[in-house]
């Protein structure tokens, strides 16, 4: 019998707990079952809100596939998003969690209100659901940080006192330090027409990190490995084109413009449309698919028609193929393939503003970090070592 294991984690904003189970169709649908249960590629596993309701019964519903262990919800662990090493959580066990005692305070009305106000706001201007979340999450938590504060009350000194008392004592990312706080900026900006003076908020400093890049080898063998046809249609799709993830599965066979040799990827990253070319390889591929899987909406769909691919499944597709493959690199996602297909255009000699307008960047300075991982001038400078 399987085995779930339960933790608590802050993720984006909110107090969650994290499933964790071997690969099982069974235990996915029960979990899907679960309110507010959702699938998170940068935790790899599945998470449900932290309440005491939802316990109750949970063990009652793998009853027979799987048995609970839910001991690290009898310890309060630090939170942080994501999942920390054992021997850190150990170390930190003893310390007070800061973001159990932020869920329990309640929000007042007016909180409630401002709260709705802002996502009413962000939906009129058609701001991803995802960023809707992850921002109404912040504000969530920060007014709730700053009780009895009203939001009008705001001063620059309660958003010092976030980082200071609840993100780093907290041990929160970089990331969710910046996010905290366009948040806040965009919430004051927009809902009380009041900006924040930038020298006031304590930003972290950036970190500079390069891409990791797969070989043309390989790719090849992580290809290769996919026996599948449209699995290894979608993956090659993402290298062969430098598609983000949403970008594939959001496309419709209408796309394919087979006479110019062309695909359309329409409203992506900043509502912004652009084309890639297609090479008749990928275009002989997508022939073959199309009349094998006859899609009735989106290129690829799951297992019911009309339905879109999830994103949880391609990337389990990938992760499949990669450990396959027996390649040892780490840290290697989905997304490698699409950094990939930017470094081998680069080594190729493709100019940079070509490669920035393939991927949809909106800044040149966003490209350019794949020059730092190219191998074609490295490998040619001369060590002074070879000189001794």
């Amino acid at each position: 019998m399987k085995t779930i294991i339960c933790e608590r984690v802050l993720h984006k904003g909110e107090n969650r707990v994290t499933l964790r189970f071997p690969y099982d169709n069974e235990l996915i649908k029960i979990t899907r079952s679960i309110p507010g249960s959702k699938w998170s590629q940068s935790l790899y596993s599945w998470h449900i809100p932290d309440d005491a309701e939802l316990f109750k019964d949970l063990a009652g519903l793998y009853s027979g596939l799987a048995v609970l262990d839910d001991s690290g919800l009898r310890t309060h662990h630090p939170e942080n998003i994501g999942v920390q090493k054992a021997d850190e959580r150990k170390e930190k066990i003893s310390q007070p969690d800061i973001s159990i005692e932020i869920r329990r305070i309640p929000l007042s009305e007016k909180g409630k209100a401002d709260i709705d106000k802002f996502r009413r706001w962000m939906e009129s201007n058609r701001y991803p659901e995802s960023t809707i979340r992850t921002y109404t999450g912040m504000i969530t938590t920060f007014l709730r940080f700053i009780n009895p504060k009203e939001a009008e009350e705001f001063t620059s000194e309660d958003l010092v006192r976030i980082v200071d008392e609840y993100i780093l004592p907290n041990n929160l990312s970089r990331s969710f330090q910046n996010q905290m706080i366009s948040a806040i900026k965009k919430f004051y900006g927009k809902i009380y027409k009041s900006v924040i003076d930038p020298g006031e908020i304590s930003r972290p400093r950036p970190q500079h990190r390069l891409p990791n890049v797969l070989s043309k080898e390989e790719v090849k063998r992580i290809l290769d490995s996919v026996v599948n046809e449209k699995h290894r249609t979608m993956l090659s799709l993402v290298y062969g084109c430098g598609l983000r993830r949403s970008e594939v599965l959001e496309l419709l066979p209408s796309d394919i413009d087979k006479d110019r040799r062309l695909m359309h990827i329409r409203q992506s990253k900043g509502f912004k449309d652009r084309i890639v070319p297609l090479t008749d390889k990928l275009l002989q591929m997508l022939d073959l698919y199309l009349l094998h899987y006859k899609p009735v909406k989106y290129l690829f769909e799951g297992q019911y028609s009309g339905r879109q691919y999830s994103p949880e499944s391609l990337e389990k597709v990938f992760r499949t193929a990669y450990e396959k493959a027996g390649i040892k690199k780490k840290d290697i996602t989905l997304h490698g393939l699409r950094h990939s297909y930017a470094t081998h255009l680069l080594e190729a000699g493709t100019d940079l503003r070509y490669i920035q307008a393939l991927l949809g960047h909106k800044s040149s300075r966003t490209t350019e970090i794949y020059t730092h991982v190219t191998t074609h001038s490295i490998q040619n400078i001369r060590s002074p070592f070879d000189d001794l």
